[in-house]
């Protein structure tokens, strides 16, 4: 032993992608400040590569997440919440240090995940159903996963506006690519860190943090996305993106701000079925 003083562990702030934490393939990195300015540490600068990994790994996550049991993906989202439970002396630790008051952003977020893993085995019966027709047949509407969607979080609250967006994605059955907040992003990696011990498979969620000027243009156009949530885009940004999302039919999500099973079947599409009955 010697008297010297100990050297402190400075965390690294990486991505989360493909169930992993790599650094941004370019190397860069981007400075994390407060709320109040402050600087706080520096975060990976995600790259057009790094969105093109992001989707390819939620493409092969995806069909596994569709089909397993809606009990399943409930009995996950509730895991998520208790691995949040486990680690909330550091959330708020992480939240405080970011906005300078966590008040009951913990709270919120966990109760999001609970709230959204008790819709799992639900949302048929809501969005879905057996409609009247006029005819002899069945005409049966049941929601299905879109697949891969992309998410543009808010700026802040840093941690329940992110849990508000993933949490409805992963309820109906989609992987998706999320870049978190561009000024307060070093919260979003401690959410990952409890999804990574949550049993969340890898690539159902990916979460990438970076300058949102240079990375929604290219989820917004990139092919193999199905849908886009651009509830965190500027308002004078919105149209720009909806035309690149509209090259390929890509579905575009907001937010309502009012939790409920509306914001899992915006995330969903809706098949209908007519097969005849007999007399």
């Amino acid at each position: 032993m010697t008297d010297s003083p100990r050297v402190q562990v400075m965390k690294t702030y990486k991505l989360y992608l493909g169930g992993d934490f790599p650094r941004s393939e370019s190397g860069r990195s981007f400075e994390a400040t407060a709320s109040d300015g402050s600087f706080l540490a520096n975060a990976s600068r995600a790259s057009r590569k790094d969105i093109r990994d992001a989707v390819k790994a939620a493409r092969k996550a995806w069909g596994g997440w569709a089909a397993a049991t809606a009990y399943n993906r409930g009995q996950v989202l509730y895991r998520v919440a208790e691995m949040m439970e486990t680690r909330r002396g550091d959330l708020e630790a992480e939240v405080a240090r970011v906005e300078g008051d966590a008040s009951d952003q913990v709270d919120v977020a966990i109760d999001t995940f609970v709230y959204y893993a008790g819709w799992t085995d639900k949302i048929a019966q809501v969005a879905g159903g057996l409609n009247p027709v006029a005819g002899p047949y069945f005409n049966i509407t049941a929601p299905e996963p879109t697949g891969v969607v992309g998410i543009v979080a808010p700026e802040e609250p840093s941690l329940t506006s992110l849990c508000a967006r993933i949490a409805p994605a992963m309820c109906g059955g989609n992987a998706s690519i999320v870049l978190a907040s561009e000024r307060l992003p070093l919260t979003a990696i401690a959410l990952a860190e409890c999804l990574a011990t949550a049993d969340v498979p890898g690539g159902v969620v990916n979460i990438l943090t970076g300058l949102k000027d240079e990375l929604v243009p290219v989820l917004a156009s990139h092919l193999d996305v199905d849908a886009i949530d651009i509830t965190g885009v500027a308002g004078d940004r919105r149209a720009e993106v909806e035309e690149a999302a509209a090259e390929n039919v890509k579905r575009v999500i907001t937010a309502t701000d009012v939790r409920g099973p509306h914001e899992v079947s915006a995330f969903m599409d809706l098949k209908t079925v007519w097969h005849p009955k007999g007399r």
